[in-house]
């Protein structure tokens, strides 16, 4: 710990002998940033530093949103949530767990009066089929163009091959001959 500041010296006086005396022993080696330039910040963003804090702690800014506004950010997202759920009643589990937050934030409101309503379940199961249906449409549909590329290529590999087999057995044919005709020198 830091002495105290002796009587009649200065404050950056005391604090610039602080600094070198903890040079000296070698107090600022090894820190993790050291020599690296301090991320660039925005000016008038003084707000900056809970962002990075959140980004850290692996938050997501929404935790800072008035109850309302992250109740209604949650039910707009509500498809890519359910995106990757199997089952129905899961779907519907989702949804009754949204409901009961919304229904708590209007029980006893807080923060801005920001209108939510909760989400009808059997509307938002009928997406779901939807769009699981053409999800699943899409994936055949690409299934289908990866086995027809599969079989172009199957189709020209065994045609390279035919070919490579006629050009080997021509060659072995020929092998006696001379490429260049009869020979001029031969006299008859």
């Amino acid at each position: 710990m830091a002495e105290r500041k002796p009587p009649g010296m200065g404050y950056e006086t005391w604090v610039d002998k602080q600094i070198r005396e903890a040079e000296a022993r070698g107090e600022f080696d090894d820190l993790p940033l050291a020599g690296k330039p301090l991320p660039p910040r925005r000016p008038g963003d003084e707000y900056t530093w809970i962002r990075e804090k959140l980004a850290r702690e692996g938050e997501s800014t929404d935790a800072l949103l008035p109850t309302p506004l992250r109740l209604r950010k949650e039910i707009h997202r509500l498809p890519e949530t359910l995106r990757d759920i199997r089952t129905e009643q899961a779907v519907r589990d989702v949804v009754r767990e949204l409901n009961e937050q919304v229904m708590q934030w209007l029980r006893a409101p807080s923060g801005p009066q920001i209108p939510v309503a909760p989400v009808d379940a059997d509307t938002v199961v009928a997406e779901w089929r939807t769009a699981r249906a053409e999800r699943a449409a899409a994936e055949q549909q690409v299934q289908a163009e990866r086995a027809a590329a599969a079989e172009l290529a199957a189709a020209e590999a065994a045609a390279e091959a035919t070919e490579a087999r006629r050009e080997r057995r021509r060659n072995r044919l020929r092998w006696w001959r001379r490429p260049d005709g009869p020979r001029a020198d031969r006299t008859r």
